[in-house]
């Protein structure tokens, strides 16, 4: 009889139970891993509502930290025992796409936890040459390295000069990565403007950027309104660079406001599939606004890592919350009605 396992079984959109699955098999080139943590974001909360490109059934999970269990005879590199983080992103590399060396936009791209078995269980098989081992960070930190890789794929679509001002605007785990790679690259100013609460407490803890711009929860419209107007009063000519990373509709229509003539926005949260933005072309044209988007991230991980490893990037403290496997009905619970409190939650298969 096959070795068994918990999972969160998702069968379609918000239809999930954890559930006894047989331990995954590997291959010669495949690493085993025993999941130690598995961190949640915002994308987990689209794919829980079948949006963004999940597919069912699922177990999802993608910001995956473990230890070597068991590995094929082909893996190199890597030890029984060895602590790891994994790349996400399976490539089909023959399509339109990575034979143009645009492989983010595969025609077949796959995703560990997104529309292949991801973390959200006790054991994951990953490809050896998507296992990245760490040393100096605790496995829980280590969660952060997923959201790391993905920022810095942000950060090369930016391209940023040195000395420039940026503004961030949100203040979520990768929106404070972001926020520090821009300061080790180049940045002369920047600054985050986002809501009051832990969010912004552990940022300001963190030393991430050089001023912090907060927005009064509650108190109506007008309140935050007049907040954002003078952020636009104190800065008549804008900022260089604007990362617009909340995921709020409403917000993104208002960060085209902020970019300075010849600077550049770039749209970095994960949105509602209906969301929309109406912005004026006149002014995209006549200030010759660059928008970019930035999805997620191939062949970053290496540089996430060391960013991480070394203590460059700073991560201390932004998981506020543990769930166990069992408790996966909290997550959710957590990110939006304590969202005041909660920064990171992380699952513990």
């Amino acid at each position: 009889m096959a070795a068994t396992m918990k999972a969160l079984w998702y069968s379609g959109p918000q239809n999930y139970e954890i559930k006894e699955v047989p331990i995954p098999d590997i291959g010669d080139d495949d690493v085993l891993l025993k999941v130690d943590y598995c961190g949640v974001c915002g994308t987990d909360q689209h794919i829980h509502n079948g949006e963004f490109i999940s597919k069912f059934p699922l177990i999802p999970g993608h910001e995956i930290v473990g230890h070597v269990h068991k590995m094929g005879k082909n893996v190199k590199g890597l030890s029984i025992g060895d602590n790891c983080v994994v790349d996400n992103t399976v490539l089909c590399n023959t399509c339109f796409f990575c034979r143009r060396d645009n492989d983010l936009f595969c025609e077949d791209l796959g995703s560990l936890g997104v529309t292949m078995h991801g973390g959200f269980a006790e054991y994951v098989c990953v490809h050896g040459s998507k296992t990245y081992p760490f040393l100096n960070i605790s496995p829980i930190s280590a969660t952060l390295i997923e959201p790391a890789a993905c920022a810095m794929h942000g950060m090369d679509k930016l391209a940023c000069t040195p000395g420039v001002e940026a503004l961030l605007l949100g203040a979520g785990p990768t929106g404070l990565i972001l926020a520090q790679l821009l300061k080790l690259n180049g940045a002369a100013r920047v600054v985050i403007a986002a809501h009051t609460g832990v969010k912004m407490d552990i940022a300001k803890r963190l030393g991430v950027a050089d001023e912090y711009v907060e927005i009064q929860r509650g108190g109506g419209g007008d309140v935050a309104a007049a907040q954002w107007g003078k952020l636009r009063e104190e800065n008549k000519y804008g900022f260089d660079v604007v990362v617009e990373a909340t995921g709020v509709e409403s917000v993104a229509n208002e960060s085209i406001n902020f970019v300075r003539k010849g600077g550049k926005l770039m749209i970095y949260g994960v949105y509602d599939n209906d969301a929309l933005v109406h912005w004026s072309p006149a002014k995209i044209f006549a200030d010759e606004i660059t928008i970019i988007g930035s999805f997620a991230q191939t062949h970053t991980f290496p540089r996430a890592v060391l960013y991480l490893d070394s203590g460059k990037v700073k991560v201390d403290g932004i998981v506020t919350d543990v769930v166990p496997l069992t408790e996966y009905h909290k997550v959710f619970e957590k990110m939006t009605r304590e969202r005041v409190t909660t920064m990171k939650v992380v699952v513990k298969p």
